[in-house]
């Protein structure tokens, strides 16, 4: 875990971190959500959709983003204001994700960070990219 003050972090500063997500992911995230939904689901509903197989829930890509800004961008003196996200493509099971956040901004009057954030996977393929402003104490 990174323990970066505000006056540490410099524009310009990247960090990024490998997650693999899995069926487990996927059970605990229908868990706590009841999200149901057969395209995350059915394996056969999937692939009549188009799919190559069950769809990873586009928010459990982004939960990856709580952890950038919380353990590795600022890391543990952080707090997330806001999320911007756009998904661009689907995540399936298995697939190894690439998190990335580069700082593009600072505001000293309140210390908050803009974090550009992108996530792609084991292809380099974008599937997710937007920013996040981030506090930090």
């Amino acid at each position: 875990m990174n323990h970066y003050r505000y006056e540490e972090i410099e524009i310009g500063q990247k960090e990024s971190f490998r997650a693999q997500v899995t069926e487990e992911d996927m059970q605990r995230f229908l868990a706590i959500t009841g999200d149901d939904n057969p395209l995350h689901n059915k394996e056969e509903y999937a692939k009549e959709q188009g799919h190559r197989g069950r769809v990873v829930y586009g928010m459990l890509t982004a939960s990856y983003l709580s952890a950038l800004a919380g353990v590795y961008l600022p890391g543990e003196r952080s707090l997330i204001h806001s999320v911007e996200i756009k998904l661009n493509k689907p995540v399936y099971i298995g697939d190894i994700l690439t998190v990335e956040g580069e700082v593009t901004e600072k505001n000293d009057t309140f210390q908050l960070l803009i974090v550009k954030v992108i996530i792609r996977n084991q292809e380099g393929e974008k599937v997710l990219k937007g920013k996040m402003q981030i506090g930090v104490s």
